[in-house]
């Protein structure tokens, strides 16, 4: 399991929809939620114990950093791999697809915003019972 999980989206009503997601889980303890991509780079670079798994869900367009340039400097700095990135995009386009690619040591999975409970669940790998409703992508 994930010490934290952090949302980096540049839309707070996204991080918003995406945190009452983890609520339904319980696991709104373990949620961070970061509208500027570079807090969430500090954030994950001056953390107390960097031997903890963090998984980040991360969207692609962003103002002030692209979710591709976080991932630069992930590469860049070196961040361990037990930090592990879904990218969290409202367009999923061929190019963005191939892109995530050349993150591969951090980047686990690519998909639609806002989170459903089945992505979530399948990146966190929870056993929990899907919601009555059936999920819809989009």
């Amino acid at each position: 399991m994930y010490k934290e999980i952090y949302l980096v989206d540049d839309e707070e009503l996204i991080n918003t929809l995406n945190a009452l997601q983890f609520r339904k889980l319980g696991l709104e303890d373990k949620v961070k939620s970061f509208t500027n991509p570079e807090w969430a780079l500090d954030n994950l670079r001056f953390r107390e114990d960097s031997s903890e798994r963090i998984i980040v869900f991360l969207d692609i367009n962003m103002p002030e950093m692209s979710g591709f340039e976080f991932l630069e400097f992930m590469y860049l700095e070196k961040f361990p791999q037990i930090i592990d990135v879904v990218i969290v995009t409202s367009s999923i386009m061929e190019d963005d697809l191939k892109m995530s690619k050349n993150f591969k040591k951090y980047v686990r999975g690519f998909v639609n915003k806002p989170l459903n409970m089945e992505d979530i669940q399948k990146y966190l790998k929870i056993d929990a019972p899907l919601p009555e409703t059936p999920v819809t992508d989009f």
